[in-house]
């Protein structure tokens, strides 16, 4: 499983990457208006505390020429290269677009998925990740989980080569059943990736050990 963070605030990203082995970060306007600042000064930023680790960036323009033209402006503009994942939704345009993005070079991750059908097309394009939203559709009783299952044994069956990105949680469970189904990769929140990290029966086993070790622990380090 590859894990992400869905976040563009410094802050939080500086201790997650501190102290989790993370991939990389995925982008969009909101989570960029959530973290308070620009393209042009959270990118740098926030390539300066992940590296080489994967970027995904979302592109806004809504022709497939122009998705182009602009994923090619942010890899020139922000020295992107390799770890540089271009976000297009699957609109028709985001279809054409997945296909283009490819042949000059970079690499893809479709996003705003709802459906198997979708994924699966998106897959088809070239797109090296789809990225379902989970949270999103169990909120309109579109069984998230269900539908991540059914893009992951599409993808098996049909030996593409498409990771799939889950999106879209608002609690550990959801990651969960996600990766019990399957799923290459998650994407969550600062909130939602400090709770799967940490349970309240581990800081009562640490506190018993560091109980138990007085007078034991004998050795200088």
């Amino acid at each position: 499983m590859i894990y992400m963070a869905d976040t563009a605030n410094l802050d939080e990203l500086r201790e997650l990457f501190f102290y989790l082995p993370l991939e990389g970060v995925t982008t969009n306007p909101t989570i960029l208006s959530n973290g308070g600042l620009s393209l042009s000064k959270a990118v740098p930023a926030i390539q300066e505390i992940i590296g080489e680790k994967m970027l995904h960036l979302q592109m806004i323009s809504e022709t497939a020429e122009d998705i182009l033209k602009e994923a090619k402006r942010y890899r020139e503009v922000f020295g992107l290269g390799q770890n540089y994942y271009v976000k297009i939704p699957v609109t028709k345009e985001g279809f054409r677009a997945i296909r283009m993005v490819k042949d000059v070079g970079m690499k893809v991750t479709a996003t705003a998925i709802f459906t198997q059908q979708q994924a699966l097309i998106a897959a088809n394009a070239g797109a090296d990740f789809v990225a379902p939203y989970v949270n999103r559709l169990d909120n309109i009783v579109s069984h998230g989980i269900e539908v991540v299952s059914d893009i992951v044994k599409s993808i098996h069956d049909y030996h593409l080569p498409t990771k799939v990105l889950a999106a879209s949680f608002k609690n550990v469970d959801q990651i969960y059943r996600v990766s019990m189904v399957g799923c290459h990769s998650v994407t969550a929140n600062y909130e939602v990736l400090t709770a799967m990290v940490n349970h309240p029966m581990t800081d009562k086993a640490v506190e018993d050990f560091k109980r138990d070790s007085a007078g034991l622990y004998d050795v200088t380090i």
